[in-house]
């Protein structure tokens, strides 16, 4: 195989035959001479607004490879090996089927794992599945009547399944981050994930894939149970030995994987009752912005935005006291959705679908805190995150208060929008943002915007809309494990991005895959 990068290709010319002509003339061959050929990266190239380019990473296997590669000197082109991720098996098996609790995508690619291993997981989730959670948002978003126990951070896939879908990340695991999204397309996602710069799925792909996954880790073994939430977990001389469910029934394994989600609250009080070391963590909280899409697609793309749809941007600054603002969640022609999960608080975030058609754009516009703002003990940055979400929910009457940016440095209640209107799921209402935020946030967030502006022309207009509150932008605290992923309390395995371990779809996953991979090695 011979992989070549830096093949260029105007997007307006873009097509399978373009790209087949470019790779013969880089390997200055004839067409026939390609037997087969697999994108494996293609990413866009804007710094040029009159010509964007498409790069594309090839890996092309020819007639002849070593005479071709003799003759050509070029560091974008050479002999490529490509490396197989290889799950690790044992002869040995478990005493007990192994329990997963929560089936975001840590949960889900644990179990996806183990069933294919033939360990027959228990998936337990407090929420219902995908098809009646999405009844049931719906509702709360028409109603505002709020389920606890399924919403926009609780059900089946987690609180991905309502956002973006994004699988953009920092990660350097290659070959488990491959293997994902290899089972994503399996299970229905567009086959461009394996190849994009910045993949993504999109709210109304990702459910689908989430019942096909769910299916296939059924007909491996695996079996799912919904509206069950664990209350409790068994215990023998610092040993998990299973867990209760809905205070009543109780479940024996030696395997827990607890795969929560960061908006487990009760969750996490229930493990500090049982001696689980944790420790506190930074996160984030701001507001979410709006834009015209129109706008954040033609600083990126120009005349290019249509053939390129929605474009993304990710901003960050460091204000003059040393704070880091920054965008978070970026959601291109999508939703900002009341993601509340709580009574009597209230919290937001983006949503797109695949096609992210959506006339505006949203972001978080975010600032880290840590425990000096919030204070050392373990469950105050949780506190502190329900203490906005309170005001949130209080100042407009449950629905999501929303804001100018004018008016937000103004310190005054918006009367009428600009020429921007909120594009929302749930319902909205003028309130003053300011007053729900620390003064230093607010503060952070202003110094911020002009600077913001200077990179996204009109990104600080004076009628972009602020929504309140966004706190969930991780967990708040870490589950602490040791090099075999287990937690004080042995055979109990926090996993993904409740447990402080990910931070997204694809890092999630990815953690869900190495604490099944650690499981299947304890027993060698």
């Amino acid at each position: 195989m011979i992989r070549i990068r830096q093949i260029k290709i105007n997007v307006n010319m873009d097509s399978p035959s373009l790209l087949e002509k470019k790779i013969s003339q880089k390997l200055k061959i004839s067409n026939r001479d390609i037997i087969k050929y697999e994108i494996s990266k293609r990413s866009i190239d804007a710094r040029d607004k009159k010509n964007i380019l498409y790069v594309y990473e090839v890996d092309v296997e020819i007639k002849n490879e070593g005479k071709v590669l003799d003759r050509i000197n070029s560091s974008d082109i050479f002999s490529y090996v490509e490396e197989k991720y290889v799950f690790p098996t044992t002869i040995n098996m478990m005493n007990s089927r192994p329990i997963i609790v929560g089936s975001g995508p840590a949960g889900l690619f644990s179990a996806y794992m183990l069933a294919s291993s033939g360990f027959n997981p228990i998936i337990l989730e407090r929420g219902e599945r995908v098809e009646d959670r999405i009844n049931t948002v719906e509702k709360f978003f028409k109603d505002n009547v709020l389920d606890p126990n399924s919403n926009v951070q609780f059900g089946e896939g987690g609180a991905g399944t309502f956002s973006d879908g994004k699988l953009n990340t920092l990660t350097k695991d290659n070959l488990r981050c491959k293997k994902v999204f290899e089972i994503f397309v399996e299970c229905g996602a567009p086959k461009e994930i394996l190849y994009t710069h910045n993949p993504h799925i999109g709210t109304d792909i990702l459910r689908e894939v989430i019942i096909n996954m769910r299916n296939k880790i059924i007909s491996m073994g695996g079996e799912f149970r919904y509206r069950s939430c664990v209350t409790d977990l068994k215990t023998h001389k610092g040993k998990i030995t299973g867990v209760i469910v809905n205070n009543n029934e109780e479940i024996n394994s030696n395997y827990v994987v607890l795969a929560i989600g960061h908006s487990a609250r009760d969750t996490f009080k229930m493990l500090r009752n049982k001696h689980v070391s944790m420790k506190p963590k930074n996160f984030a909280i701001g507001v979410r912005v709006e834009h015209p899409r129109s706008m954040i697609d033609n600083w990126q793309y120009g005349d290019f935005s249509k053939n390129l749809g929605a474009a993304s941007y990710k901003l960050t600054y460091q204000t003059k006291e040393g704070r880091g603002v920054y965008s978070f969640c970026m959601c291109p022609g999508g939703f900002v959705v009341n993601a509340s999960s709580e009574e009597g608080r209230l919290v937001v975030n983006g949503m797109s679908n695949h096609a992210r058609s959506e006339k505006n754009s949203n972001s978080a516009i975010v600032v880290s805190v840590s425990p000096k703002d919030f204070g050392d003990d373990l469950f105050a940055g949780m506190a502190y995150q329900r203490l906005l979400e309170e005001k949130a929910y209080k100042l407009c009457n449950g629905v999501i208060p929303v804001q100018l940016y004018k008016d937000f440095c103004d310190n005054t209640v918006s009367s009428e929008f600009g020429k921007i209107t909120p594009n929302t799921k749930g319902s909205y209402d003028f309130g003053n943002i300011r007053s729900i935020l620390p003064k230093f946030v607010s503060d952070s967030i202003i110094e911020a915007m002009p600077e913001f502006g200077k990179k996204i022309k009109g990104f600080d207009r004076s009628d972009t809309i602020f929504l309140g509150v966004e706190t969930r932008t991780s967990s708040p605290v870490v589950i602490e494990r040791d090099d075999s992923f287990e937690s004080s309390i042995k055979g109990l395995y926090p996993c993904g991005e409740g447990a402080g371990y990910a931070g997204g779809i694809t890092t999630a996953a990815i953690d869900g895959v190495k604490v099944a991979e650690e499981i299947v090695l304890s027993l060698k």
